[in-house]
């Protein structure tokens, strides 16, 4: 993977402005208000890929289901917390402890899990008591620590706008995966509707570009008409679809979640399993093995990580220069 150096990512993000929190100038919620369109794949997958290419990452999973650890691979470790951390930081101002992600230096995060089910009901009550301010609590506790990262992603849940509009009003940037069928473009009409709404409390933010998940390569029409319906839900007079997408392979997305193994890992261990049949020569299961199309996805998910980090510093430089 390919991608503009630290430093001069660095240097333009600091001169961006209008970002009124010190260290959110390159925090991304990865959204979409309809689930199963690959947010929690994307934020393991590029979280996984920034940190193995040097990326200082901070990962931050709102979701009471903690997807997010299947994929990397930490349920039920002792970093598991199932949300505690995020709840109390929340609702008590306690401060956000990020912890490593084990076995993959430089990544670190912040786990979702079923103790995250309570705070929907606190938000309500903040809604009632701080009107749209409480829209910023995210990011109020990540402000603190997100300065010591690169980047800051938030996997978001589905269907609940509380905690979408939540990860909306601490983030730079949207990454907005969807499918191409009815129910994956319906849920991203709903959220551009959330985002809207979220620039009131949060004018920095900005739609980085909306990646298409599980699709075919070769469905251009089928491309070109959800591109049209992007324009038309953002009210953007271009399209901001991102060139990379990620293709469709059930399996490989099964042992993904299975191994705890992101595709770029899955990649090289099907390149150092046996060949197939020297596994049946041994005697050995052949069921479980690896299948070789892990490397096409692995390739997606590169392609997609360096052209989100080309975004962003065409933006930063953008930013910083006023024009």
């Amino acid at each position: 993977m390919t991608h503009p150096p630290q430093g001069a990512l660095a240097a333009a993000a600091a001169a961006v402005p209008g970002v009124d929190l010190p260290g959110l100038d390159r925090v991304l919620a990865i959204a979409n208000d309809k689930g199963g369109v690959g947010k929690t794949s994307i934020t393991a997958n590029l979280a996984a890929l920034y940190a193995a290419a040097g990326y200082r990452v901070l990962a931050v999973d709102l979701n009471r289901q903690a997807n997010l650890s299947d994929d990397l691979g930490y349920r039920g470790t002792a970093i598991d917390d199932q949300g505690s951390g995020l709840l109390m930081a929340l609702i008590a101002g306690q401060p956000l402890q990020p912890v490593e992600a084990p076995g993959r230096p430089g990544l670190h995060v912040v786990p979702g899990g079923v103790r995250l089910h309570d705070l929907t009901a606190v938000m309500t009550g903040r809604v009632q008591t701080e009107g749209a301010a409480w829209q910023r609590a995210l990011a109020r506790v990540l402000a603190p620590v997100a300065s010591a990262y690169d980047l800051v992603l938030i996997d978001t849940p589905p269907e609940n706008t509380l905690l979408i509009d939540l990860a909306l009003g601490a983030a730079r940037w949207l990454l907005m995966p969807t499918r191409t069928d009815a129910g994956g473009l319906v849920g991203m009409q709903l959220l551009a509707e959330r985002f809207t709404v979220a620039r009131r409390v949060n004018a920095p933010l900005g739609l980085l570009g909306v990646v298409l998940f599980g699709t075919s390569r070769t469905a251009r029409a089928i491309h070109a008409s959800v591109r049209e319906q992007v324009e038309a839900a953002f009210g953007l007079p271009s399209s901001p679809m991102l060139t990379a997408m990620i293709g469709h392979s059930e399996r490989i997305a099964n042992q993904s979640r299975a191994r705890g193994r992101v595709a770029h890992e899955l990649e090289s261990d099907a390149a150092s399993q046996p060949a197939w049949w020297e596994s049946l020569r041994r005697g050995e299961r052949v069921q479980g093995r690896i299948p070789p199309t892990a490397s096409n996805v692995a390739e997606d998910y590169r392609r997609l990580a360096a052209e989100v980090l080309d975004r962003l510093a065409a933006a930063e430089v953008q930013g910083a220069t006023g024009e």
